[in-house]
């Protein structure tokens, strides 16, 4: 803007200072768009939200943790009781069997002495050694039956069971039913109602002549 006064003598000085001071204006504060200058700051990420959820998973992993090592204790505790208690069982089961076997032979010693005593026994007859033989029999099936072992009941003539007795051979006997036992080659017998050993027989057989 032109200030020179000499060439405008008859200027309004109002009008010239209105427009001087509307440039100064216009050049100190220039127009600006507020909505531009003033942008809001960024939303930041909660750090005690943070820390809050670092927390609870420390406390979780520690909660694991102990867990796993009660868990593992707890079975160590089971592994060592299982192991004492098959320990026990072991040595359970070898004393049953050794007390059953030193009744066995208990019950059968006084068979053993009332042989010695008939070996060095005289007889008058072969008559009164059959029956020194016989009594020697009674006591041995006496002692069986104190440990549950019993004779089968099987005799010549009785049809033949392979379910409780072997064939070992056969043999014709007119005065036997066919398939009836003709002889006993070892009698079987029972150990509390099962059996224990089959009797090995010979089996009549009669041939068309």
């Amino acid at each position: 803007m032109d200030l020179n006064l000499d060439d405008s003598p008859d200027a309004d000085l109002q009008a010239v200072a209105d427009e001087v001071a509307s440039e100064y204006h216009t050049q100190v504060v220039p127009e600006m768009d507020l909505p531009e200058l003033i942008q809001p700051a960024a939303e930041p990420e909660s750090r005690v939200d943070l820390e809050s959820a670092l927390t609870e998973a420390e406390r979780q992993m520690e909660d694991l943790l102990r867990r796993e090592a009660e868990l593992m204790d707890q079975q160590r505790r089971l592994a060592a009781d299982f192991n004492n208690f098959r320990n026990r069982a072991q040595r359970d089961i070898a004393l049953a069997v050794e007390q059953a076997e030193r009744k066995i032979l208990l019950e059968m010693l006084p068979v053993f002495d009332n042989f010695e005593r008939g070996m060095s026994a005289t007889y008058q007859d072969v008559e009164s050694f059959r029956s020194g033989v016989e009594l020697i029999r009674k006591q041995f099936l006496e002692a069986m039956r104190k440990v549950h072992v019993e004779p089968l009941p099987l005799q010549v003539g009785d049809p033949f069971d392979a379910l409780n007795a072997e064939a070992l051979t056969t043999f014709s006997d007119p005065n036997l039913p066919d398939g009836a036992v003709a002889a006993i080659y070892e009698r079987g017998f029972n150990l509390k109602g099962q059996l224990l050993r089959a009797a090995r027989v010979v089996v009549n057989r009669i041939h068309d002549a």
